[in-house]
């Protein structure tokens, strides 16, 4: 299983997120690096264990209150070998559609032009746009976001799966570093909807133990902060993933 550490930015740090309620984000206070400077975090990151991709939330860009694109592409360019999944609030025109293509994100953020990123079309930043066909996008991921029950984006995306990429997340805010565990019956729904699609869990994970739940439902991964920096998964527990 792929784990993915994930940094949420907000007003140049990196911020400690929980369920999804962004205005009392603070900047993180972790063991794993001295301050809450992006390019420090994701240095602890590595310490701990090998990982090969890293998840970003701009919660700035996502906001429409400015953004860290120069930040994210200092780390891509300082990070190379490090495959960056980020997510900053676009919603745009998709590349090379059809005229009758329905509006989606396309350009994002235009200073990201590292090829080590790879950019997140976040459904809650489509909540004014028509349902945007990503099928055809091999390096688009998209993250299906929920906040308790409700879908936040819009309907016809989240009821057709063939407009689906091939990397799919479920964002359940109200679980983000609330240690409340996946939401495996959402996560399972999903799989059984989009077989041969790699659906990649976020929000919840407390330990080692929902990391093998995880597997026997055949999630490819899951995106984690709180437990990494709270020492709830070992080195051994990411090696044996």
């Amino acid at each position: 299983m792929r784990i993915i550490p994930v940094i949420d930015l907000k007003g140049g740090h990196v911020v400690r997120a929980f369920r999804g309620e962004r205005a009392a984000y603070a900047p993180i206070d972790t063991p794993l690096a001295a301050g809450s400077a992006p390019g420090a975090i994701v240095a602890g990151f590595l310490r701990l264990f090998d990982f090969d991709t890293i998840y970003i939330a701009d919660l700035d860009a996502i906001e429409r209150c400015g953004d860290h694109a120069e930040a994210i592409d200092a780390l891509a360019r300082s990070f190379p070998q490090i495959s960056f999944w980020v997510d900053d609030g676009a919603a745009c025109e998709p590349e090379g559609s059809r005229s009758d293509a329905a509006p989606g994100p396309r350009a994002f953020r235009l200073a990201h032009a590292e090829r080590n990123i790879d950019h997140v079309v976040g459904s809650e930043s489509l909540a004014q746009h028509a349902a945007p066909d990503l099928s055809h996008d091999a390096r688009a991921i998209l993250s299906l976001d929920f906040r308790g029950d409700a879908f936040l984006g819009p309907r016809a995306l989240l009821d057709d799966p063939r407009l689906w990429p091939p990397r799919i997340i479920a964002m359940t805010l109200a679980r983000v570093g609330a240690f409340a565990g996946p939401d495996v019956a959402l996560l399972s729904s999903l799989a059984r909807r989009a077989p041969g699609r790699e659906i990649y869990a976020a929000g919840g994970l407390r330990d080692a133990r929902d990391l093998e739940a995880l597997a026997r439902i055949g999630v490819a991964g899951v995106l984690v902060a709180s437990a990494l920096h709270d020492g709830r998964l070992s080195p051994d527990d990411l090696r044996r993933a």
